[in-house]
């Protein structure tokens, strides 16, 4: 990036795009812990109840594509506020519900509801973020996804011990929908006011522009068609990522009760790891913008390569009950795990923006994100199968070789979709 665009500053953009996005994940963070139990407490069975707690992934990939073409049309700030409206139904849906369908149907409404929502948001910063500052912009994006997911479960245990009910936690998102809108109408439209600002930097400078209107949009299928090539290659090293990242959520609890392991030590293995890749979002985007794509990427996926693998040899040399060796090195390659994701924070959305047109990127990033999305879908019920027809240990294997498998098509797709960033 050149010094030919105005300056951009990160916290130009804190209000109007990292609020409403750490507010709508700590609500969302809240009540997806309580989705199971509640589809319990209306009756339904265990299997149900994860089914259920499923439907948020799968309108989330429902919502991917559709999200694409609406933000393309309405705009990035319409989206958000209509997805935080199209989220509140959904939590009325749930705090109302009287059986397990009707909680069903509002929780496929959240899904679809955050598809949409975070796709306005990348879609503005691909629009109006500088190469220079994209990768540490999208890094903090993600960040305050992480930070949500983190302070939303905590937020609920409080919300219950005070209150004694589980259904009161709906409510936790229902207040924070309520305040991302308010904070969407009363702030400024950031899209507005940096187009302004390049518009008057562009008269300043001189430079040929082109007018909004001589802009075309190539509309959603038209998109996918032309890039083609694009989603197909870098789309499976998406699925790829997301899918070992998904799987690392839902490994290490199975990991640690298959080493006989109590609850409560579980969780808080689980939440000293996320507290570690917490901690590490925004040096993975210093990393990216600084050094080029690769040197987050490909670390990342070499690290949850190998430590699905050393998860296979603990679990699979371990006995039926915990040892205190066997818990040393669970906790170990949980934390390992969680520095290697932690380092690549932010990298899907940064190849998203890469890879989009920068005049009309949402129908783009639609298809792309539904392409990782299903990877996060798809890894745990990979894992889930493989744990039932073999072993975990064997499923932690298998996954292993697939982020390695992963790590060596980012070495290949990414040197030529992607160019090295060039900084200011």
């Amino acid at each position: 990036m050149t010094s030919a665009g105005p300056t951009f500053r990160l916290g130009s953009v804190a209000l109007p795009v990292y609020l409403p996005g750490l507010l709508f994940s700590i609500g969302e963070g809240a009540v997806i812990p309580v989705i199971p139990v509640d589809a319990a407490r209306l009756g339904g069975s265990l299997a149900l109840a994860g089914f259920i707690s499923a439907l948020i992934m799968v309108g989330t990939l429902i919502g991917d594509i559709p999200s694409g073409w609406i933000v393309a049309r309405v705009g990035e700030r319409t989206a958000m506020i209509g997805s935080a409206v199209a989220a509140l139904i959904g939590l009325v849906l749930c705090f109302l519900a009287v059986n397990p369908a009707m909680l069903g149907i509002g929780v496929l409404l959240l899904g679809i509801a955050t598809a949409s929502f975070a796709l306005a948001r990348q879609a503005f910063m691909t629009t109006f973020v500088p190469l220079s500052h994209r990768a540490r912009a999208l890094s903090l994006l993600g960040g305050m996804f992480r930070a949500g997911y983190f302070v939303g479960p905590f937020l609920a245990a409080l919300v219950i011990g005070l209150t004694g009910s589980t259904r009161s936690v709906f409510a936790i998102d229902l207040i924070a929908c309520v305040v991302v809108a308010i904070v969407l109408l009363v702030l400024p439209d950031p899209s507005a006011v940096l187009a302004a600002r390049r518009e008057a930097h562009l008269t300043d400078t001189g430079a040929i522009r082109v007018a909004e209107g001589e802009v075309r949009r190539e509309g959603l299928f038209r998109t996918i068609a032309r890039h083609r090539q694009v989603l197909a290659r870098m789309g499976l090293t998406a699925a790829l990522i997301g899918g070992l990242r998904s799987s690392r959520q839902v490994i290490l609890p199975l990991a640690g009760v298959s080493l006989g392991m109590q609850e409560s030590s579980i969780a808080l293995v689980v939440g000293i790891a996320g507290a570690v890749d917490l901690a590490l979002f925004f040096t993975s985007g210093q990393i990216m913008d600084r050094f080029g794509r690769l040197w987050s990427a490909l670390p990342s996926m070499i690290g949850l390569g190998i430590g699905h693998l050393a998860l296979a040899v603990v679990v699979g040399l371990s006995v039926a009950a915990a040892s205190a060796t066997s818990v040393a090195w669970f906790v170990a390659v949980a934390i390992f795990m969680s520095l290697a994701n932690g380092v690549g924070s932010g990298i899907l959305m940064t190849f998203g923006a890469d890879l989009a047109p920068r005049h009309d990127p949402a129908p783009f990033l639609g298809a792309y994100r539904f392409t990782g999305d299903a990877g996060n879908a798809a890894a745990p019920l990979a894992l889930s199968g493989l744990t039932a027809l073999v072993s975990l240990s064997f499923a932690a294997g298998a996954l292993g070789v697939v982020g390695l498998l992963g790590a060596s098509l980012l070495a290949r797709w990414v040197p030529r979709f992607i160019p090295r960033p060039v900084r200011a």
